[in-house]
């Protein structure tokens, strides 16, 4: 297990080195000065040039590369001091410091800009994924129990619609319904307190909660199928155990390898940011940052949200992999 974890781990920080690097490449390409964006488009050609020489843009490419990574990760003081210079960007990870540079436009640093947004990303992110999974573990184990009757053929036909619907019109006629007509939830917005926040991330949760869960509920029923097909299921069933008891300590255990899959992928891409529907509620996650910074062509803040959501599925893949051993103890003795 031990050397399957740091196998994983190593493979992990290489996919993540390589996502860090392309991101920076194109980040450099992207047409447009940020140098100018921060200047204003009235500034002087000579105002321009020091802020460029400031921010270290007039420098190449494998330069300004080598310096991020120098200070992506770098020793210094227990705790640093926001005026210094040199570490006053870095958060400190004891003698260790994380440093991922400053916001061109906010003028902040990038870590403290990431680390204000988590918090609304990770509510957003748990309560889509308990959505995703009430609804599809229910839906999907109903539709199976009642193959070809007419309910399990309009659970079918609701997935479709749900997969193919954009995440926008939902969350449009979420609102519509909860907060226009009935008024019991509130446009949009996070609130100022714990109970304007857990009504604030209902609209948002159920958006992404009910797109995911169209997928879920498809999964779950062609799982339930396979393994109600299985001979385990049916000499069980001829033993006089129950449906009930079957389906509950049997099937839905055996269904749980592929569903865990699936939701480690799927929270480590929520907690990376929902975009649209950031945007659509107003919703201060890491989603609504990246978009901001990518249309003020601010590069540091869109590095740091590239690293926080490549490290956010690649710890997801992480869990999820070193999970399959507790789940299938068949796998523990398995390389790779």
């Amino acid at each position: 297990m031990l050397r399957r974890a740091f196998r994983r781990l190593a493979s992990s920080l290489v996919v993540l080195w390589g996502v860090v690097t392309l991101a920076f490449v194109i980040n450099f390409a992207l047409p447009g000065d940020p140098a100018r964006i921060v200047a204003g488009p009235q500034a002087r050609p000579a105002d321009v040039a020091r802020i460029r020489q400031k921010l270290g843009l007039d420098r190449p490419l494998l330069e300004q590369y080598g310096r991020y990574l120098q200070r992506l990760i770098h020793p210094g003081p227990r705790s640093p001091d926001r005026r210094d210079e040199v570490h006053g960007s870095c958060g400190a990870l004891g003698p260790l410091h994380v440093d991922l540079g400053v916001s061109y436009q906010q003028h902040r640093p990038v870590l403290e800009l990431l680390l204000s947004r988590l918090p609304a990303s990770l509510l957003l992110a748990a309560a889509a994924m308990l959505v995703q999974l009430a609804v599809g573990l229910v839906t999907g184990t109903a539709a199976a129990v009642r193959r070809g009757t007419l309910a399990d053929k309009g659970v079918v036909a609701l997935t479709l619609l749900g997969v193919s619907a954009p995440t926008f019109l939902l969350g449009l006629g979420l609102q519509y319904l909860f907060a226009y007509r009935l008024r019991w939830l509130p446009f949009d917005g996070y609130g100022q307190s714990s109970g304007e926040r857990l009504l604030s991330v209902v609209l948002p949760a159920l958006t992404l909660g009910l797109f995911g869960a169209a997928y879920y509920t498809r999964l779950v029923r062609d799982e339930v199928l396979g393994q109600l097909g299985q001979d385990y299921a049916r000499t069980a069933l001829a033993k006089g155990a129950s449906r009930l008891r079957v389906l509950v300590v049997h099937v839905l255990r055996n269904t749980l390898l592929p569903l865990v899959t699936v939701v480690g992928l799927d929270f480590g891409t929520l907690l990376g940011g929902a975009i649209v529907t950031e945007k659509l509620f107003r919703w201060p996650g890491l989603g609504q940052l990246s978009v901001d910074a990518v249309v003020e062509r601010d590069g540091p803040v869109i590095l740091g949200t590239v690293l926080v959501a490549s490290t956010a599925v690649l710890a997801a893949n992480l869990l999820v992999d070193l999970s399959y051993a507790l789940l299938d103890p068949r796998s523990r003795g398995r390389g790779g």
